[in-house]
């Protein structure tokens, strides 16, 4: 099978690798033509027999919107446009009728794996008509994870960013426990090895989880994360998911409060936030704050 790739980042560029591994063939864009293995959009869909499959990973919003737009005109009637990147589902039902009304199929696919999805498989949650998603079928097996889970079809269209979204919230929560929990064992005077003490939960207790791994990794390289400044960002998919929460009238007192603990770095060196940063750092390579 042969796949059109556009933006090939942090994550775009280790899925390439991935679905190449499996044995596919894959045309990459990206701005940056050190990346690429094409210099335009138009040469990229030159390049691929039809059906194509073309793949979007660049962020979300105006990124994504051009992207599509200029895909549109490109492409043609049985072609498929996947939106791996974070966009928010509202968006991908605007983007599946603008591509219907040209023939063009469209499936949004929330990606989870940060910087390890290249030797660990990528969680994949994707929505769209199964005409669609079979075409694009043979990619998703590549990418995900060895087994039987970590891919699902979660219905139409929007319903995998929103999958997504809510993957998003519960990531906040889970890191937000972690890091308050990391702050009071620090306070504690007669805790003398908090380090130990995460890593100890590594085994046989309720809260082990692959983020509790990456907290001690952090923890390993900055006993005390005295490098780093107590600031989080927040991605956008954490406000969304409260906004849908308000929406459904459907309660999140946990990912709330964890979204408004984020705004909270904002107005001091918070150390819960530096908690927050080493695992979004951790994860998925996001940048931190150095002291």
């Amino acid at each position: 099978m042969e796949l059109g790739l556009v933006g090939l980042g942090k994550m775009g560029g280790n899925m390439r690798e991935r679905i190449r591994r499996a044995g596919h063939t894959v045309v990459g864009y990206d701005r940056n033509q050190d990346l690429a293995d094409v210099h335009s959009l138009e040469e990229l869909v030159g390049k691929l027999p039809g059906p194509r499959v073309i793949w979007v990973m660049v962020p979300a919003g105006a990124a994504t919107q051009s992207t599509i737009d200029e895909l549109a005109e490109l492409l043609e009637p049985g072609d498929v446009v996947v939106d791996g990147g974070n966009s928010r589902w509202t968006d991908d039902e605007r983007h599946a009728e603008e591509l219907a009304a040209k023939g063009i199929g469209f499936v949004d696919c929330g990606v989870s794996g940060g910087v390890w999805g290249l030797e660990n498989g990528y969680a994949l949650m994707y929505g769209g008509d199964a005409e669609n998603v079979a075409k694009v079928q043979p990619f998703f097996d590549a990418l995900k994870p060895e087994g039987d889970f970590g891919a699902v079809h979660a219905g139409k269209v929007g319903a995998g960013h929103f999958a997504k979204m809510v993957h998003n919230g519960i990531e906040y929560a889970m890191m937000q426990a972690y890091a308050e929990g990391w702050e009071l064992l620090e306070k504690a005077d007669s805790v003398t090895d908090v380090r130990e003490v995460f890593r100890s939960w590594q085994e046989g207790t309720v809260i082990r989880s692959w983020l509790l791994d990456l907290a001690v990794n952090a923890l390993d390289e900055d006993e005390h994360l005295d490098r780093l400044r107590g600031f989080a960002q927040d991605s956008g998919e954490g406000r969304w998911t409260v906004e849908a929460a308000i929406d459904h009238a459907v309660p999140l007192p946990a990912i709330t409060a964890s979204l408004f603990a984020r705004f909270a770095s904002r107005q001091d060196d918070s150390p819960q936030m530096k908690m927050i940063a080493a695992l979004r750092n951790q994860f998925g390579g996001h940048a931190v704050e150095k002291k």
